[in-house]
């Protein structure tokens, strides 16, 4: 997403130096779930947001799981600094692109059930109608998608693309509009040979998953949030939900926010695969709590999903639909996402059997001293937790 964001940021600098503002609703919400209170690292965690609150992040959460200490999470500064509104555990968080690893749960599932061979190429479940904005289609697999191996060109980072956006940037973008952007542009590299991210693929799962279910957003409600009881997860459907936090950019740099919630939602609402799911902190816990311990797959898909491709460095990168981390000398597994006015994190680290949810409703994408102090917070906090 972040050419997107640069777009969308030049977008906003042509109207001027004046304060922005796009603020939409966000009402007050009370969290009535349990959670440990004797957490251990509780008070030392919380004095460390509270430092970094104070540096200009508009607000933050993080939840946490261990077997040994249960629930345990914390929220501190605005869900809207317009309205003073606090920020709650309760209020919806953007997920951005840890949306992936949900998408290619999906897909794994309809492999389970028969529907889809991973290493079959795309062509054989992509409409014809698709298949022609794709160079050399035949010779990618699903498997080749899932784990950016393919070679298909981002969409976001297409000229074309950034002009349209320019000049509409309201617009909701069909299918055929967004692969319009990759016609006639070469396949980047031999599928298999290398790890290059792009959205592109999880748009192009999404419509394979609409070819063989009938539509992949009921499918991921049906199939995964609905079956697992987390009835504070959606997908693409986010506007007009209140509990919804507003979106802040420091467009200029310099320390100040502005609200960018139209434009954020709107980014989030015309995605198809690669971004699109808000949750609560524990409702993404829960997610890849039930994937990690097998709830949603079986043992062998679960595998599959951790067999890692290597960066140019020959370190193991990403799975299907997981990266693969090193915090403070721990792996751990799980999926980070950015937009216009939001990031996240969820990860697990096996060694030390923890579950992680971070998330703020300012953008990271665009440089600035707040988004220094959000990665320098995440480095900080995840250290913190993992070690004793």
């Amino acid at each position: 997403m972040k050419f997107l964001i640069g777009i969308l940021v030049f977008f906003m600098l042509l109207s001027g130096c004046s304060k922005y503002t796009q603020e939409t609703n966000t009402i007050q919400c009370s969290f009535s779930g349990s959670i440990n209170n004797s957490y251990s690292k509780k008070d030392t965690i919380e004095k460390l947001m509270h430092n970094y609150m104070q540096q200009g992040i508009p607000g933050l959460v993080i939840a946490i799981y261990t077997p040994s200490s249960g629930y345990w999470g914390s929220a501190m500064g605005f869900a809207k600094i317009e309205t003073q509104t606090p920020m709650e555990l309760c209020h919806l968080q953007y997920l951005q692109s840890i949306s992936k690893t949900y998408l290619a749960t999906l897909i794994l599932k309809l492999h389970e059930e028969g529907k889809i061979n991973l290493d079959d190429p795309i062509t054989k479940y992509l409409p014809e109608k698709f298949i022609k904005y794709i160079d050399n289609a035949n010779t990618m697999s699903v498997r080749n998608l899932l784990n950016h191996t393919s070679g298909m060109p981002d969409y976001l980072e297409s000229p074309s693309y950034i002009t349209f956006v320019l000049q509409h940037p309201y617009h909701f973008f069909t299918s055929d509009e967004f692969l319009s952007y990759i016609e006639n542009k070469k396949q980047q590299f031999t599928p298999g040979s290398k790890f290059e991210y792009s959205n592109t693929n999880y748009h192009v799962l999404a419509l394979i998953a609409d070819s063989l279910g009938g539509n992949h957003d009921d499918l991921i409600r049906q199939k995964i949030l609905s079956p697992l009881g987390l009835y504070n997860s959606f997908y693409r459907n986010i506007k007009g939900n209140h509990n919804l936090v507003n979106s802040y950019m420091d467009r200029f740099s310099t320390g100040i926010v502005e609200n960018v919630s139209q434009l954020q939602q709107e980014s989030i609402s015309c995605a198809k695969g690669d971004d699109g799911i808000i949750a609560t902190p524990f409702d993404a816990i829960n997610f890849l709590k039930s994937l990690m311990e097998g709830n949603i797959l079986s043992d062998s898909s679960l595998a599959q999903m951790k067999t890692w491709v290597n960066d140019e460095h020959g370190n193991p990168i990403y799975g299907l639909g997981l990266y693969h981390v090193m915090f403070s000398g721990i792996e751990g597994y799980g999926h980070g996402g950015a937009g216009a006015g939001a990031a996240s994190g969820l990860y697990y680290f096996p060694e030390k059997n923890i579950y992680v949810f971070l998330g703020t409703n300012i953008g990271t994408l665009v440089d600035g001293p707040i988004v220094e102090k959000v990665i320098e917070l995440k480095l900080k906090v995840l250290d913190l937790i993992l070690h004793d």
